[in-house]
């Protein structure tokens, strides 16, 4: 534990990230021992658990911004974090005080005793505190990696969302879609509602749902949306006790609308009820750092998404070519050497017209040299790439070329969306 009398909460994160040899430990028994210690009570609060490869973060913001504007107190746990350690972590819509994590910290170093914890961990432990402490009439937890050995599947939900289910993290989580699906459905309980957005469900995630006797809502064919060539969508659902339901004319938004659909399935099961008009403003309203995020810059646009794997950059291919623009779509791009790059660029290749590849300098970061080298192996001509050690030095140089049609794109990563928050000022320096 930091030494001084009244740490700071950098020296708090800065002593977490050093105390346990792996970043990742799958597993609940030790985790399980200290929050038994803590003695949290968390029975004020309803709790839903957000698990899945694709749209976890998407699926949290869009409740969020629902349940918040119908006048419940929310609580997010979130991960990772862009710029501040306090955004994994929100009450009412705002990351928390560096007082209450500090206070959180203190209570789970006299709790853990001789018990060696992950930085997620501690991260887990740190909302469910202050949670207890705070008493949001509805908890929205945000599955880290996988969902059966996650941490946050210390606590029983009331509610338990897999969004989609794809090959992610393989070294923890397994080659293929059947094992990961029953790692993510892992967070299901027995008789306690349990959503999967995924249309295409693997079978192992059915079978574990009908084996405990979860009451399972599936996208497809207890809820459903219907894209329309307007732009609006309908969507179809069931209540509690088994009602058909419909609502129409439901309005274009920011976020992904198969993960809206799957929203307001949910706030069907906790019997959330809100005005037709008040739902189209909220779900218009809710937005998500790093996801199809615009941002001003020495007059021009950046669009920024952490899209990171086939899925994800699929999915904003999609939405960019829906968008198309007069000019070049610029993308800048860093990775992590354990994503399936290979399918990424190919996911992009259809769009992109000038690649700047960059280098993530942390764990697993991939070169900008090694982007190049399986860019090109993608028959992307050489003439259309440039390499850049940071994405820093991507935008600088970027900013002498650009013409007022261009589109810059900047994704791949977290890390690489973190990084360009902070190029483009947006970290408030």
């Amino acid at each position: 534990m930091p030494e001084s009398q009244d740490r700071t909460l950098q020296e708090w994160l800065s002593w977490i990230e050093r105390c346990h040899p792996s970043e990742i430990e799958l597993g609940l028994e030790r985790l399980t021992q200290v929050y038994q210690r803590l003695a949290l009570d968390l029975s004020a609060s309803r709790k839903v658990i957000i698990g899945g490869t694709n749209g976890k973060g998407s699926t949290v913001a869009l409740l969020d911004q629902v349940l918040r504007d119908a006048g419940c107190s929310v609580g997010c746990f979130t991960s990772p974090h862009f710029l501040r350690y306090n955004e994994r972590i929100k009450l009412a819509g705002q990351p928390v005080e560096d007082a209450l994590l500090v206070e959180a910290f203190e209570a789970i170093d006299q709790a853990r005793e001789s018990t060696s914890l992950t930085y997620f961990e501690y991260n887990t432990l740190a909302a469910l505190y202050i949670f207890s402490r705070q008493k949001p009439d509805v908890m929205l937890l945000e599955v880290g990696l996988g969902g059966r050995l996650d941490a946050v599947n210390i606590i029983d939900a009331d509610l338990a969302i897999v969004t989609t289910v794809s090959v992610d993290h393989v070294d923890w989580l397994g080659d293929d879609r059947e094992k990961i699906g029953y790692e993510k459905a892992g967070i299901y309980r027995a008789g306690k509602p349990a959503l999967c957005g995924d249309p295409n469900p693997p079978k192992m995630l059915l079978d574990y749902a009908a084996e405990i006797d979860a009451d399972l809502y599936c996208r497809g064919e207890t809820f459903e949306l219907n894209h329309r060539d307007d732009g609006l969508w309908d969507w179809r659902g069931r209540s509690v006790v088994g009602t058909e339901l419909q609502l129409n004319n439901l309005p274009d938004i920011n976020l992904p609308k198969a993960n809206a659909a799957t929203v307001l399935q949910a706030l069907q099961i906790l019997q959330i009820e809100i005005d037709h008009q008040a739902l189209c403003a909220s779900l218009k309203r809710a937005r998500l750092t790093g996801r199809m995020q615009e941002i001003e810059y020495k007059g021009y646009t950046y669009l920024l998404d952490v899209a990171h794997n086939p899925e994800a950059s699929a999915y904003l291919t999609q939405r960019l070519q829906k968008r198309p623009v007069q000019g070049r779509n610029i993308l800048i791009l860093g990775m992590l050497a354990d994503k399936d790059i290979d399918q990424v660029i190919s996911s992009f290749k259809c769009i992109v017209d000038q690649w700047l590849l960059v280098t993530l300098d942390v764990p697993r970061g991939q070169s900008a040299a090694q982007l190049a080298e399986k860019s090109q192996q993608q028959n992307i001509p050489v003439d259309s790439q440039t390499t850049y050690d940071t994405v820093q030095e991507a935008i600088s140089d970027l900013q002498t070329q650009l013409q007022p049609d261009d589109r810059v794109i900047i994704a791949g990563s977290f890390f690489t969306v973190s990084d360009a928050l902070i190029a483009l000022n947006m970290d408030g320096r």
